[in-house]
């Protein structure tokens, strides 16, 4: 049962579903149903994915700060649904620079150009992204590929990113990044969400600051047992990669930092000449029940075998 379950993911064979593009909202649907919007994010600072639900429907990010909702936290304005950023990118914060913000040396991530491909069964949305300091100079061109997956139960992106380094910069060590979604209330610990991850911890206590193949968030949505896992390809710089996972909903990988989540390791601080390339792959997958019944280790499997080099010089 479990190799069919992953020779049924990686084949397409099970799949049923059809995924489409509404350019005009910028919405991402799933036989015919919403599952995400790709917002440039003008007025955020950086685009981001919004909501996320799941195959069945539910929202399962945090709808603050596009829209209030009563019950839900208000807290950090720079967490919108699902995002790639980081905040020491030559000094530069990219991480906490809502346009609310007083910080210095607050960055901008912005969409150049984003273009839908229709591949068959799954789509992929590719954009051309630059990361700008305050006085509009680039330091990073990122390239994304947003794979989405049509599945019946499960919703699956997978993140194909490439850093491109504008101007010599580094990157330094925070643990303010990088690869983020901001989950909903119920997700939450105080709410009986539970975190896990690849090595079988369980809670924040025990996963922040700590490296793993995976983490996986589960909670009850309206009477539902749902999971969001975020997969860190092997093949990724720095893999298992470190995480800044918090039981208010904040559910992040980040493979700059180090010193941040070990005070015992060496600071990392990771250049890259004019030109250099970073090559990055994550997985973001939403599914039914918890880790185990959703079988969260069964599909990192299969997302490991998929092939990528990763480019760094």
């Amino acid at each position: 049962m479990r190799s069919s379950l992953v020779l049924c993911l990686a084949a397409g064979a099970c799949l049923s579903a059809q995924v489409r593009f509404a350019p005009d909202q910028n919405a991402v649907s799933i036989d015919g149903k919403p599952f995400t919007n790709f917002n440039h994010g003008s007025d955020a600072n950086k685009p981001f994915l919004a909501p996320l639900r799941s195959a069945s429907g539910k929202i399962v990010t945090r709808r603050f700060p596009m829209e209030v909702v009563p019950g839900e936290s208000r807290d950090h304005l720079h967490h919108r649904g699902l995002w790639f950023s980081y905040d020491d990118v030559n000094g530069v914060k990219f991480w906490e620079n809502d346009p609310s913000y007083t910080k210095p040396r607050m960055g901008r991530i912005v969409v150049r150009n984003a273009a839908w491909k229709d591949g068959g069964r799954t789509g992929t949305l590719t954009a051309t992204i630059e990361w700008r300091d305050p006085e509009g100079k680039t330091l990073l061109v990122e390239s994304r590929d947003m794979v989405f997956y049509p599945d019946p139960n499960r919703r699956t992106i997978d993140f194909r990113i490439t850093l491109t380094a504008a101007q010599e910069v580094t990157i330094g060590d925070t643990k303010e990044g990088a690869f983020a979604i901001r989950l909903a209330e119920n997700f939450t610990e105080r709410r009986g969400g539970k975190i896990v991850d690849a090595d079988g911890r369980i809670s924040m206590a025990k996963i922040w600051g700590k490296r793993s193949d995976w983490v996986d968030y589960t909670a009850e949505v309206d009477g539902e047992r749902l999971g969001v896992a975020i997969f860190d390809h092997p093949q990724n710089q720095h893999h298992p990669t470190y995480w800044h996972v918090r039981d208010y909903g904040l559910f992040a990988l980040n493979p700059f930092g180090q010193n941040a989540f070990d005070p015992q390791a060496e600071e990392r601080h990771l250049k890259l000449p004019a030109g250099g390339k970073l090559a990055l792959r994550f997985r973001v997958a939403i599914h039914p029940g918890d880790a185990e019944t959703g079988r969260v280790a069964d599909l990192y499997k299969e997302f490991e075998s998929r092939n990528f080099r990763n480019v760094l010089k």
